[in-house]
């Protein structure tokens, strides 16, 4: 059997994107296709349907199910340039967090509506490797601890990324681990990513969480422009008010890297 796919990336971010339903046997599926040795390589599946209605499901890298940023971005763009959209600039489509709205910003960017976020905590002190930090614990459609640092470039992300990503504050799921310097036009964040288990090249809900607590800091004011691993560039838009944030936006580039069918 041969299976037709899509690569994308967004800013960074790549996935292997397929045509159909989520059903069983997606999670191994997942593993397979984007194993980078033995398969396509990605650092996530999506699984794109049209009918009854616009909706995409996810899986990482790992095979767990879960919300991605990026993912949900490089999703709506495909949909967009397939027709699935009636030539409309902003649609809804279904996904694990309920439907999002999407907003084709240019013919290679597309933005959506995430998630409304959650605070959990801020200046939370944790201990990790020998060292001490101060993480900030927020949920942007997945838990992120944010911790602010002089210069990204020092910080061995494989290492202290997997040790705070583990760490028992943030119970038995973990959350995903950000390194985050301020810069002269907006942040530069490194994020370790939960599924993939190891650092991407750009991670939309880290991005996101990475703004959202430069602001609860008084660092940063929207739009917050992120820059990534890939050297590429996010922008998060968001309102805040006393309650906490919201009509928070994720903005990036997206590509279409190559297409092709696999043997199964």
């Amino acid at each position: 059997m041969n299976l037709r796919f899509s690569k994308l990336s967004g800013a960074g971010n790549d996935f292997v994107l397929i045509e159909g339903s989520a059903r069983r046997g997606m999670q191994s599926l997942a593993k397979r296709l984007c194993d980078r040795r033995q398969g396509i390589g990605a650092d996530g599946l999506l699984v794109v349907s049209r009918c009854p209605r616009l909706k995409f499901s996810y899986y990482n890298a790992d095979g767990s199910a879960a919300f991605c940023g990026n993912g949900s971005r490089c999703a709506a763009w495909w949909m967009h340039r397939k027709g699935w959209t009636a030539a409309r600039r902003e649609f809804s489509f279904g996904s694990s967090a309920g439907p999002l709205l999407a907003r084709m910003a240019g013919p290679a960017t597309a933005a959506i509506r995430m998630p409304e976020p959650e605070i959990h905590k801020l200046s939370l002190k944790l201990t990790v490797l020998g060292r001490t930090f101060r993480a900030h614990w927020l949920d942007t459609g997945v838990p992120h601890a944010v911790i602010f640092v002089p210069r990204v470039d020092d910080i061995d992300v494989a290492a202290l990324g997997r040790a705070v990503r583990y760490h028992k504050a943030f119970g038995r799921a973990g959350a995903n681990a950000d390194f985050v310097a301020l810069e002269r036009k907006g942040l530069s964040v490194r994020t370790y990513e939960r599924g993939v288990e190891d650092e991407t090249l750009a991670c939309g809900t880290g991005a996101t969480a990475a703004a959202l607590a430069a602001s609860l800091l008084g660092r940063a004011r929207a739009p917050v422009n992120v820059r990534v691993r890939s050297g590429q560039t996010l922008r998060v838009h968001f309102i805040r008010d006393g309650r906490g944030f919201k009509d928070v936006w994720l903005e990036g580039p997206v590509r279409l890297v190559y297409k092709g069918e696999i043997s199964l």
